[in-house]
């Protein structure tokens, strides 16, 4: 896999400065029973690195510590690692918002089967990947059968009450196929609501629409096909000065499988750590007392996407 990372770096993507943190979106591990075309993450099958006991303790007790109102679970499939419920049920306990994004598909595996019960009794949101609403298109990015495992799963998530029940609330996630901007998230979100309705009975609350960054597997694939230059000028092209106030680096902190802290979910894949003013990158245990308010964020050229266009974020379109 060719990394994009070299043609990245040198960039004159604007100053960002954080605000205070209210999200800490932790990476549990790279294991995943999927292998998706744009998955930025690399995640697969064979990845073993997870997340360990001690360190998901670590993200426990910045939780008390207290500022911080939502836990963002992801991977990988970050319900693979073997102490996802641990740490799910600890946040909750404390009042703490809990989002999973799942790929529905881990629900059917093997030893997994009694996990949608276990979200739906915790109340935790569901942030759950479906790039579109066409089987064709959701097989060719994810796999074949994909599509057909996640409207079982949805119709399952639907029989516990979500999409339904405004305490348990379920959300998707819309990818483009190709090195393309998604189109505006209201009228796609029409068109799942009508499609996924009509054909499964499906229903859920938001669909969010997410760029696809210029990393990892995605980024490579650019590579393959000569498209990489030519999609990073389309990101440039796009780019909107409204959306850098809301980019999602301003108020969240993204914390590797190790418990070290980035700027987002692409710079930590990228190696682009949070660091000390002049000292070296920063773990969960320097967040306890320390008030990030008005540190620099690190950025590159992959930063392009997030304001492009509508903008894009974790939780979707930005403007």
């Amino acid at each position: 896999m060719r990394a994009t990372f070299p043609l990245l770096v040198d960039t004159d993507f604007p100053v960002l400065k954080r605000q205070r943190p209210d999200t800490l979106q932790v990476n549990l591990g790279y294991t995943c029973n999927q292998s998706c075309v744009h998955c930025h993450v690399n995640a697969g099958p064979n990845r073993t690195e997870q997340m360990e006991r001690e360190t998901v303790e670590q993200v426990l007790d910045v939780l008390r510590a207290g500022g911080i109102t939502t836990l963002d679970l992801t991977g990988g499939a970050p319900e693979m690692n073997p102490h996802f419920r641990t740490l799910v049920a600890g946040a909750r306990e404390m009042g703490v918002k809990v989002m999973d994004r799942c790929n529905l598909t881990i629900l059917e595996e093997p030893g997994y089967e009694d996990m949608a019960a276990f979200l739906a009794g915790h109340k935790v949101e569901i942030v759950a990947s479906l790039p579109c609403y066409l089987e064709d298109n959701v097989d060719r990015q994810r796999g074949k059968g994909t599509f057909d495992t996640s409207m079982r799963m949805l119709q399952k998530l639907n029989a516990l009450g979500y999409g339904s029940d405004p305490a348990l609330q379920l959300h998707l996630v819309y990818n483009p196929q190709g090195a393309v901007l998604p189109p505006p998230q209201a009228r796609l979100k029409a068109d799942y609501d009508h499609f996924l309705g009509e054909q499964f009975g499906v229903r859920f609350n938001q669909l969010f629409t997410i760029t696809n960054m210029p990393i990892q597997r995605f980024g490579s694939m650019l590579l393959s096909k000569g498209q990489f230059n030519s999609y990073m000028q389309l990101l440039r092209d796009a780019h909107q000065d409204a959306n850098l106030k809301q980019v999602m680096c301003r108020s969240l902190v993204s914390v590797d499988y190790q418990g070290y802290l980035y700027d987002c979910d692409f710079n930590q894949m990228l190696g682009m750590p949070m660091r000390h003013a002049g000292a070296g990158r920063m773990h969960l245990s320097d967040m306890l007392g320390r008030d990030l308010q008005g540190q620099p964020v690190a950025v590159a050229d992959h930063c392009w996407g997030c304001t492009a266009g509508a903008g894009s974020s974790c939780g979707g379109a930005l403007a």
